[in-house]
């Protein structure tokens, strides 16, 4: 079996058994608030009475304050998730360069499993955040997948190999969710008051994690140091596609690189999460229609990266294709702005496109980076300088990433509820704009970048 193919289906695993419980997060903070509320010196106890005393210094809500509480909690879980991602992500990749992706990816994996078995037992929300916890500081599978595609592609190559990875993303935040609703869909059973009853869903995610850790031990070889043969024409292709620079110059485009992953999945994640916000303010949508919408910027995206991208990417080039979702980014947060002075007809639809628009940014901005981002890598870590051998280099590209995915919400949560959704909106729009404006000098050593 390809190493691919291997990493492709690893990784649809992988992130089923991760986006199953994000719709759970507001159901399964409920389960445990009835539980433990009534001791007010508890660990849920006093972490709601901060969350509300944060968010009433910004917004009184006219109606569910306590459903808002709850909400802003479990942002707050994935906060803390990309949080101890941002820490760990280097260390793993610098592990994988001295000691084998393999070896690291599996032992990753142990500490995944080892969180959906914390979460199957938890009986308190002290416990459940303890599975989050391990499950931040053990994630290892995107980047290592990062890692293992550049390890066996050329770099007129890796742009297409790495688009795989987006691929699997979309597909599984389609269909992961929806699963996980269907859970949170069903009424609590009243006779249920000293188990988990959300262990059938952390079940799921535990025997998912199990075939994962069996299926990459029997068919992914170890990758780091592998040569690969180029094919007949690739050898003009990598001369263009490939000037690198010196060493101080690759270091400084990838130190900006993660400059612009960060600031736009700051900007980006902090959007993506107050759409709900949105819908039910303006729209008084439910979870029904807010998935409707969620799975059509999945499947949009996912058709996307399957057709346009890959052959988009080789065309024009990664700086360009990164741009250009920037861009649609940019003109997305416009016409969300645009909302609340709109009719409830007019609103869904514009709602629409700038989901499409969306699906485009999800499709490309990322995947383009972390694509230019591992051209500007090194296998050799005795002739290179250390920050630029791969496994590293690559970590401390997504580290930077997670960091912004641990901000963004945040920052959006208290700008919406201080200023309101049109400013909040339009700001994140002048923000890409300006983002994009500063991206051109990504392209300095992409030979193959044309004009956009």
């Amino acid at each position: 079996m390809r190493v691919g193919t291997v990493v492709f289906l690893s990784l649809v695993l992988d992130l089923f058994a991760f986006t199953i419980p994000l719709p759970l997060f507001p159901r399964i903070i409920e389960w445990y608030a009835k539980r433990e509320l009534s001791d007010p010196n508890g660990f849920l106890s006093r972490t709601l009475a901060f969350v509300s005393a944060v968010r009433g210094l910004l917004y009184t809500s006219s109606r569910n304050s306590e459903k808002w509480d709850v909400v802003l909690l479990g942002g707050l879980m994935g906060s803390v998730f990309s949080a101890l991602q941002f820490l760990v992500s280097p260390h793993i990749g610098s592990l994988s360069d001295t000691h084998g992706r393999k070896r690291i990816l599996l032992l990753t994996m142990i500490g995944n499993i080892l969180s959906a078995v914390v979460w199957l037992r938890s009986t308190s929300f002290a416990s459940y955040m303890l599975s989050r916890v391990i499950g931040g500081l053990s994630e290892g599978n995107v980047q290592l997948a990062i890692a293992i595609l550049s390890d066996v592609s050329t770099p007129a190559t890796r742009s297409r190999a790495l688009a795989s990875i987006g691929i699997a993303f979309a597909l599984c935040f389609c269909l992961g969710p929806p699963i996980g609703a269907y859970f949170a869909s069903k009424p609590l059973p009243s006779s249920l008051t000293a188990l988990n009853v959300y262990a059938l869903p952390a079940l799921i995610s535990l025997v998912l994690l199990l075939v994962e850790t069996a299926f990459l031990a029997v068919f992914l070889p170890e990758t780091k140091g592998t040569k690969v043969q180029e094919a007949a024409g690739e050898q003009e292709k990598k001369g263009e596609a490939s000037e690198k620079g010196t060493p101080q110059d690759r270091l400084a485009l990838l130190s900006a690189l993660r400059r612009t992953h960060f600031l736009f999945l700051a900007v980006f994640s902090g959007v993506e999460f107050t759409l709900t916000f949105l819908t039910y303010d303006l729209l008084d949508w439910d979870n029904r229609r807010n998935g409707t919408l969620l799975a059509t910027i999945g499947v949009l995206s996912a058709l996307l990266q399957g057709g346009y991208v890959r052959r988009a990417l080789a065309r024009v080039g990664e700086p360009v294709i990164a741009r250009r979702g920037v861009l649609a980014c940019a003109l997305s947060f416009g016409l969300l702005s645009l909302l609340p002075r709109l009719s409830e007809t007019n609103a869904v639809r514009v709602l629409y496109s700038a989901a499409a628009l969306l699906a485009y940014t999800s499709a490309t901005v990322v995947n383009a980076l972390t694509a230019h981002a591992s051209l500007m890598t090194s296998d050799n870590a005795e002739a290179e300088h250390g920050d630029l051998v791969k496994g590293k280099a690559l970590g401390r590209f997504r580290s930077s990433g997670q960091l912004g995915r641990a901000l963004g919400p945040l920052m959006a949560c208290a700008s919406y509820w201080t200023f309101g959704p049109a400013v909040t909106y339009a700001t994140c729009a002048g923000a890409m704009v300006v983002l994009s404006s500063r991206m051109r000098g990504l392209s300095q050593y992409a030979g193959k970048d044309k004009q956009a």
